[in-house]
């Protein structure tokens, strides 16, 4: 073999390892770009399910400011409400014949139906176990212990969330003298 086709072979040699080492760093760059590519893709799916999320969050918190957005309005007509039903109550048997009377108890109806239509709805207590996520014991009684033996001011519900609790008193376990 001679000088020139030694060169030459030493040539093509030097090329084939050139064009391999071209196509190996081709590789890795096309594994680099798939990995890239993957990584933004799971990034955009992300992006795009804490989107969805976003807006159903949203969506919910609109919904629940519907229904419970007029809590303090309603928060405020109930010792108009409690009024409305203690004097109702103290009115004595020789005025329940008048007309004015009907017309009280008729507007205190009105605002118990408005209210109800509103979501509002009275938390029954009396005889009831004494529940503390819808009763405030003020005092213990004589009575059945652990039962609501006497309701001092209602509780109440607006859409299933307790927004007044009833203020009770709660059997001790003596019983009540007859």
């Amino acid at each position: 073999m001679d000088q020139q086709e030694s060169a030459d072979l030493n040539s093509e040699m030097t090329t084939e390892f050139a064009e391999v080492e071209d196509i190996e760093s081709l590789k890795q760059a096309l594994t680099e770009e798939r990995d890239k590519s993957a990584a933004n893709l799971a990034g955009w799916q992300r992006a795009q399910a804490d989107l969805t999320n976003y807006k159903r969050r949203v969506e919910q918190e609109k919904e629940e400011i519907g229904r419970f957005g007029n809590t303090a309005i309603i928060l405020g007509l109930l010792p108009i409400l409690d009024d409305f039903e203690r004097a109702i109550a103290s009115i004595p048997d020789d005025l329940l014949k008048h007309s004015w009377v009907d017309g009280i108890m008729l507007i205190e109806r009105k605002l118990q139906s408005n209210l109800k239509a509103q979501g509002l709805c009275q938390i029954n207590a009396l005889g009831e176990l004494f529940d503390p996520n819808l009763h405030e014991a003020v005092m213990q009684g004589k009575g059945k212990e652990g039962i609501v033996v006497e309701e001092i001011e209602k509780g109440y519900k607006l859409n299933g969330r307790l927004i007044r609790p009833s203020k009770v008193v709660v059997g001790g376990g003596e019983e009540k003298e007859e």
